[in-house]
């Protein structure tokens, strides 16, 4: 169980990149962590439980849940990390592509939340974010994305949807929609020759960027409903 008062975070997608960030950035505030992906290490921190499953089997999420409340005894925080962006013509996206980005970006969205909010209202109190793209509102013909967008689009709506749901039952709802954000997972060269898909303060984004936008979101108990743009000014460009 969490000791008295520790807050307890669970966020998906945990072993790499915006979700490690996450990892690290809530333990460094003194929170219990539960950290989720295909392909998890053990962490060696009391504080945080690693779980390995996929996020898009509804079976996965009931067990993130029960393992939760089993080591800690509740939920404050679920942040909707992991996702996947795939980049195509429309018409080269097949089956396989479909159901892997409904799979993820909605499925594992809707199952786990599910599950969080029920056990949120029992403390009538909890907070979900969910990570958007700023693509999902932006167009960009030079890396057309459609099925990103529909996936990622859908969340920016259901973020909106499930504030107003239950706002006046302590549960707030919110979401970011990063922009261009270097990560590990692809060498730096990788982000130079960007050009005119730069935003407009010139550079790409860090993983801290987003990061520090969803700590901001933690601690601003007045804001539900919201989709902070994380992106170097790109939405504002449009």
């Amino acid at each position: 169980m969490s000791e008295a008062g520790q807050q307890v975070a669970v966020i998906t997608g945990g072993s790499q990149g915006i979700g490690a960030g996450l990892v690290a950035a809530y333990r460094g505030q003194g929170w219990s962590v539960v950290a989720t992906a295909r392909h998890m290490r053990p962490a060696g921190d009391p504080g945080v439980l690693t779980i390995e499953g996929d996020i898009a089997d509804p079976a996965t999420a009931g067990r993130i849940v029960s393992e939760t409340l089993g080591r800690f005894g509740r939920i404050d925080t679920l942040i909707n990390n992991a996702g996947v962006f795939m980049a195509k013509p429309f018409t080269d996206y097949t089956a396989g592509d479909y159901a892997t980005m409904v799979g993820v970006n909605l499925g594992g969205f809707f199952w786990l939340t599910q599950r969080a909010i029920a056990e949120m209202l029992k403390q009538r109190r909890g907070h979900v974010v969910n990570v958007s793209a700023t693509v999902a509102e932006y167009a960009d013909s030079g890396e057309p994305s459609a099925l990103t967008a529909l996936t990622k689009g859908g969340l920016a709506a259901v973020t909106r949807s499930l504030a107003v749901e239950y706002a006046s039952r302590g549960i707030r709802v919110n979401a970011v929609s990063p922009g261009i954000i270097q990560t590990p997972m692809h060498p730096a060269e990788s982000y130079e020759g960007l050009g005119d898909r730069l935003p407009p303060v010139g550079h790409v984004g860090q993983v801290g960027d987003v990061v520090g936008g969803i700590l901001f979101l933690e601690a601003s108990p007045f804001v539900t409903g919201e989709v902070l743009h994380i992106d170097g000014g790109q939405a504002a460009g449009h």
